[in-house]
């Protein structure tokens, strides 16, 4: 009763369909024939399915409400997505976040952020303070952006950029511009956790494509593109989450001929474009943001409080996904947009970008060798970014090094949260930043050689 309850309740099962027949569900399950016939009768007595003479049991309830720790397969809290998110967003005093996904306080822009503020407080234009954004969002705001695109050769107009109130939103606009549900989408395996619990929002079939140090493997992308006919691929290109990976020129060429053939859409998020010190090639730079759709936001370089990311695509797109824009949020953050502006305008920032690729490299290096020391490998020496990726000695499980951490206020980030087919269970992604620390390097020691930590299955 419990596996058809759950089946139903992760939208596996909908009103209407067929349950497996009795044989079936007993040499799925291991069952009798006859608790199979018994559980059948309980959910048509509780109203749950019922019985075509026949034809068999079909779902006769309605779907309860929309659980998304409960969407894909059944996980440990410890490997799933939203778990990740609310561990590293709760209120911990004191806590390690070595798994978390952002800079500290004192590495972003505080100084630039309350000087714009303060700007922004004495202006005699009330706009920012008290009207709706535009229906594209800021135009100043929009012109630095295309003008910052046109440095990574991105050829992008003002017009063809929508300001978003984060880059989570604009993935979530352009999944709502593309998929229905059982849409298929490839992403990178592994890839940012996020990723895989809004698309499961959307109800889309997730596909994973083994990630290499160059970019997705082109062979296994082929295949898939063959197999499952997907509506698009989402992927970081530059400075990738959470390997550090950068694609290369000769793999972005592949993928997007592969694109073209397959008439396959990609979705590029570059959230940490300010943070490399030489320029990745970009699919929408070589594209021309003809079937390639660009997204980002400043929240890992400048500040995650000033919620403002942005789309940058086809005008005739741009023009639906402004429209998507008002039906689910109506307007921009005009405050956020002014706000930003001021920021990337003011000569300081470019200023604090440098100073952070340098503090970041260095960062990198000293977290490196930590985990070495430990006995962690890292998979490759990332050129730029928070991230490195890095495999347990001897197969040790990261889900359950997470739990032991978990006891002392230490929060990781285990390989499986990044999979969508678990592949990565003896990996941990690891902050630059945030594992630079005597605490987190004296944990993985003691947890690594107590031998209590089981290998992954």
């Amino acid at each position: 009763m419990q596996i058809i309850r759950d089946r139903i309740a992760r939208r596996i099962l909908t009103p209407g369909a067929r349950l497996p027949s009795v044989r079936a569900m007993a040499e799925a399950t291991g069952f009798s024939k006859s608790t199979v016939v018994e559980a059948y009768d309980r959910l048509a007595a509780d109203g749950v399915i019922r019985a075509r003479p026949g034809a068999g049991f079909y779902v006769a309830a309605p779907l309860p409400p929309l659980s998304l720790d409960r969407i894909g397969a059944e996980v440990e809290r410890e490997v799933d997505p939203l778990w990740m998110l609310r561990q590293s967003l709760a209120e911990r005093p004191g806590a390690l976040m070595p798994g978390c996904g952002w800079l500290p306080d004192d590495w972003l822009a505080g100084a630039p952020i309350r000087k714009a503020l303060r700007a922004t407080a004495r202006s005699d234009a009330d706009g920012p303070l008290t009207g709706y954004a535009s229906l594209l969002g800021s135009p100043p705001l929009r012109a630095l952006l295309a003008r910052r695109l046109d440095e990574q050769g991105i050829g992008a107009a003002p017009d063809q950029i929508l300001l978003t109130d984060s880059s989570t939103q604009a993935l979530d606009l352009v999944a709502r511009f593309l998929l229905e549900p059982g849409d298929t989408v490839l992403v990178d395996d592994p890839c940012y956790f996020n990723f895989l619990a809004l698309l499961r929002a959307h109800r889309a079939n997730v596909i994973g494509i083994p990630m290499t140090p160059n970019g997705p493997d082109v062979n296994a992308f082929a295949a898939a593109l063959a197999e499952h006919r997907p509506r698009f691929y989402l992927t970081n290109s530059a400075v990738h989450n959470p390997t550090g990976a950068t694609l290369s020129a000769a793999t972005a060429h592949r993928l997007l001929k592969l694109a073209a053939a397959h008439d396959l859409v990609i979705v590029e998020d570059d959230i940490f474009a300010d943070f490399e010190h030489t320029p990745a090639p970009r699919l929408a730079a070589f594209d021309g943001l003809d079937r390639v759709i660009r997204i980002g936001s400043f929240s890992k370089s400048v500040t995650a409080a000033i919620r403002c990311g942005h789309i940058a695509a086809r005008r005739d797109w741009i023009e639906s996904l402004a429209d998507l824009r008002i039906a689910t949020s109506m307007s921009g953050n005009p405050l956020s947009a002014e706000i930003l502006h001021m920021v990337l305008t003011d000569g300081s920032y470019r200023r604090h970008i440098e100073s952070l690729r340098t503090r970041l490299a260095r960062a990198t290096a000293r977290t490196m060798k930590r985990l070495r020391d430990v006995g962690i490998e890292p998979w490759i020496a990332p050129a730029a970014g928070l991230f490195v990726w890095g495999r347990l000695p001897g197969g040790r499980d990261a889900a359950a090094l997470a739990r032991v951490a978990l006891t002392e206020n230490i929060v990781l980030a285990p390989g499986n949260v990044f999979s969508t087919n678990g592949v990565w269970g003896d990996y941990l992604r690891f902050n630059v930043v945030m594992s630079d620390d005597d605490r987190v390097s004296a944990f993985l020691a003691a947890a690594l050689k107590s031998g209590r930590l089981p290998a992954t299955a």
